[in-house]
């Protein structure tokens, strides 16, 4: 994992979590005490053992009084929900699993919203967020040029936000049907990572993401305000399938027409 460097005013907020122990220095280190236990500095630390094991190339939480572990390496941010973004997007981002964010910011829910903010617990270097002193005056270095794998992204990124632009607000009739997170051979999680069988009564549609973009609140008459959370392969057009609990409900459902409002 890349590395960062705490800051005096980061170190000090972990000293403070020491009564009567020797705390972390301003070199982001602790000195383990007699009775410490990876756990129990990782709780006085805010941060998990994989970080500490990981900060410290440690292959066991076996640890020793006097040993020295390096906490300069785990730096906590916040990280702002955009439209589009997802625990599984964001995690991919950071390189943490979408577990570690829902415990770090008490979640039970797979579900995000823009504008939401999370504690992301991070190790990447320091040194991508501080620039090198120039030496003399070297001639600038020439733009490398992206990957494609990278202009295809930013280009799928520009669509996306231009569609969310023309969406939101946008009324419109479409045919919906029902779906549940209990057939044969379903995995019960969503295109953008919610798990429907542990969160059975969250109101969720799939759709048709170049009509409605992922992330989009709807309010979808007989039905109630949704997160466009899923894509079907027959979903397309003006075609959505509502996430209800059980068989019964979706054969209730049918097949209808109905009023539907891109709320954000």
């Amino acid at each position: 994992m890349k590395k960062f460097v705490f800051t005096l005013g980061t170190t000090a907020i972990l000293s403070a979590g020491f009564v009567g122990a020797a705390s972390a220095s301003t070199s982001g280190t602790y000195e383990v005490q007699k009775g410490d236990t990876l756990w129990k500095i990782a709780q006085n630390h805010n941060v998990s053992i994989d970080e500490l094991k990981d900060a410290n190339n440690l292959t066991s939480t076996l640890i020793y009084p006097n040993q020295t572990l390096n906490l300069s390496s785990i730096k906590e941010i916040v990280h702002t929900v955009k439209r589009g973004d997802t625990l599984w997007s964001i995690g991919q981002h950071y390189g943490v699993t979408v577990e570690e964010i829902k415990e770090w910011n008490g979640l039970t829910s797979d579900l995000v919203f823009p504008g939401e903010q999370f504690k992301i617990k991070t190790a990447q270097a320091a040194q991508s967020q501080t620039a090198s002193a120039p030496v003399a005056k070297a001639a600038p270095q020439a733009q490398q040029p992206q990957t494609a794998q990278a202009q295809q992204e930013q280009a799928a990124q520009q669509q996306q936000q231009q569609s969310q632009q023309q969406a939101s607000g946008k009324s419109m009739t479409v045919e919906a049907t029902a779906y549940t997170a209990n057939c044969a051979g379903c995995s019960g999680t969503t295109a953008t990572g919610v798990n429907l069988k542990s969160n059975p009564n969250q109101r969720v549609i799939a759709v048709d993401p170049s009509v409605i973009p992922l992330g989009s609140k709807v309010y979808v008459e007989g039905y109630g305000q949704a997160v466009a959370a899923d894509t079907g392969g027959a979903i397309k057009g003006n075609r959505i399938d509502v996430f209800v609990s059980s068989d019964s409900a979706a054969q209730d459902w049918g097949r209808r027409s109905v009023k539907i409002t891109v709320i954000d």
